[in-house]
């Protein structure tokens, strides 16, 4: 991993989809994560309905990105208008690198909360996850646009913006 990929993981640590890089062969990614935190797992402890939404909180912040997954997921089917859960189910599916997924959880997120600046900035990342830095920018500037003094959105687009000027090394 080279200096600017460190430099924009620590940077981006505080938003919701940190950075993820490949597992090394320690069976971690670059950022600690198990390989089993990056995987979906087949099935998680119960909870009752009223607690589920919290303990995906508390899974996500842990890193047990695969066990926020299942709960955001049971979430939803709970709360289907939950915008802010889907949200969660979104970062959680890009943490596990499940794009596939995230796409459609996005998509309900954007039905019930996409005039938020948090739904740009989240939809970003996860094109920032993804390499495509244009589609990243675009909604960067569509978080901007809503939410100007939003210090996470201000930060990605600095960072960006500094990605794009600095001259790249050649080996």
């Amino acid at each position: 991993m080279g200096a600017l990929e460190r430099k924009l993981a620590t940077a981006l640590l505080g938003c919701a989809l940190p950075l993820l890089a490949a597992c090394n062969n320690t069976g971690t990614s670059s950022f600690g994560n198990s390989v089993t935190e990056l995987e979906l797992p087949s099935s998680v402890e119960a909870y009752p309905d009223s607690e589920v939404f919290k303990v995906a909180k508390v899974q996500f912040s842990e890193g047990n990105y695969g066990h926020a997954a299942r709960y955001y997921e049971r979430t939803v089917e709970i709360e289907p208008n939950n915008g802010e859960a889907w949200l969660g189910l979104a970062a959680s599916y890009d943490r596990v690198r499940r794009f596939d997924l995230a796409d459609r959880a996005y998509r309900e997120a954007g039905r019930l909360v996409g005039d938020r600046a948090e739904y740009y900035n989240n939809i970003g990342y996860s094109y920032l996850l993804r390499g495509d830095v244009v589609k990243a920018r675009s909604s960067f500037l569509k978080a901007h646009e809503l939410d100007p003094t939003n210090v996470t959105v201000n930060n990605n687009l600095d960072l960006l913006r500094d990605n794009i000027s600095r001259p790249r090394k050649t080996i």
